[in-house]
């Protein structure tokens, strides 16, 4: 007997549900079993997923395969036809313990090959939470699951289902747990996190909950949010921005465009006015505050013009970290029946976003020399400061403590102290 292997795709909030489900296979006693966590956000994903379950069967013929995660539940058929797949469960499926009792050694009954409820259904959050997921310095905290949008390119919200919260007294208790661990960040992560609090009583917002979080976990040294969506944001939250020094100044926006036709056949709720106007205050409120950012490039009927206004929102908002997506049809949505761009002119598209990004890492890490910044530090040699730039030191700091350093340089993408 040998204990199960987990292979994780995707997101933080896999990587977080990961963590819960080594938690409950250990607890049940599951052996002899390999977990492949899936992610369906592009095409590639699930030819990715594919790829990672052939091979796992050819390094553990003995073993059983398992797949789950969002590819599983968009289209738990395809991969059950897999000859080298046993089970297949769902999102809600695999956070539940008595899934995993049912293959733990002695379970007396059958096992369905394919366990995949409607996602739609699920009205809860899952009660798993995992302290101290992450590094020993960040810790991670899932408040969010699902979404209530119908981006016309994503299949994202057929594999979460519906926004749900994690009531904020709930989020609260594990933070200070967390704290008392030891740990010197937390990171509120979710699937839609700006939705936060529309299906808990009294409609709380975001903001709520970090104003929350901030005052009643004193002892916290720094929170930092994930991404949100701009157009979501709420007045608490840019009070929070604006007055709160350990709300971290680092916020990832999900743009994923900068031309308005773009946008509306994407289905977005914000224009690009929208997102210059945000990104604009929120460095009012807080200059030293940078932004990361979800762009795609060559969505269908894009035009090179429109593509151009993607470039220029780069520097409208003065995005630093891009995260650029080459546009690929995901089957079962409204984008993948719209004309496509030319395969080409998408990768040459996304090159020159990533190049245009490059510049702006370029131009942020210059402008960081000679200044100090508190860093935290996630092992010996590297941290990350308050903008969650890379920081590599010459000689070793303690591991977990967030300590002030002089920026002396850089190297590649990395700061040097």
């Amino acid at each position: 007997m040998s204990a199960p292997k987990f292979t994780t795709q995707g997101c933080r909030l896999n990587a977080y549900e990961t963590e819960a489900m080594k938690a409950l296979a250990a607890e049940a006693g599951v052996d002899d079993a390999v977990i492949v966590n899936t992610c369906a956000v592009t095409s590639e994903a699930v030819r990715k997923a594919r790829q990672e379950i052939r091979r796992l069967r050819r390094e553990n013929p003995d073993a059983r395969v398992i797949v789950t995660g969002c590819a599983a539940q968009t289209d738990p058929d395809s991969f059950a036809a897999m000859d080298e797949v046993d089970l297949v469960i769902g999102n809600t499926e695999k956070m539940q313990p008595e899934t995993w009792a049912q293959l733990a050694p002695g379970f007396i009954g059958d096992t369905e090959p394919v366990q995949v409820d409607d996602i739609m259904s699920v009205t809860e959050t899952a009660g798993h939470l995992i302290d101290g997921f992450g590094t020993r310095s960040r810790a991670y905290v899932q408040v969010q699951n699902g979404c209530d949008h119908r981006c016309t390119f994503c299949i994202i919200p057929y594999g979460r289902g519906n926004s749900r919260s994690v009531p904020a007294g709930v989020v609260v208790d594990q933070i200070k747990r967390l704290v008392d661990k030891g740990f010197n960040e937390v990171v509120l992560t979710g699937v839609d996190l700006t939705s936060w609090g529309a299906d808990l009583p009294a409609g709380p917002k975001l903001g709520d909950l970090v104003m929350r979080i901030l005052k009643l976990v004193p002892d916290l040294p720094r929170l930092r949010i994930s991404s949100i969506d701009s157009i979501e944001v709420d007045d608490a939250l840019m009070q929070a921005i604006a007055t709160e020094p350990r709300l971290m100044p680092h916020l990832h926006l999900s743009l994923q465009h900068g031309d308005d036709l773009i946008l509306k056949r994407m289905k977005r709720r914000h224009l690009r006015d929208d997102a210059i106007r945000f990104a604009q205050e929120a460095r009012r409120l807080r200059p030293d505050m940078t932004f990361g950012a979800d762009i795609i490039a060559g969505f269908p009927t894009e035009t090179e013009a429109q593509f151009d206004n993607s470039l220029k929102l780069v520097d409208d908002c003065h995005l630093t970290w891009l995260h650029v997506f080459p546009y690929s049809p995901r089957p079962g949505t409204p984008a993948a029946r719209m004309p496509q761009v030319n395969g080409r002119a998408i990768r040459d598209r996304a090159a020159r976003l990533r190049a245009k990004g490059a510049e702006r890492v370029a131009a942020h890490l210059a402008a960081q020399q000679g200044r100090m910044h508190r860093i935290l530090m996630e092992n010996p040699q590297m941290g990350r400061t308050e903008q969650f730039t890379e920081v590599h030191f010459a000689h070793a700091q303690t591991e977990g403590a967030i300590v002030e350093a002089l920026i002396t340089g850089q190297n590649g993408t990395q700061l040097t102290a």
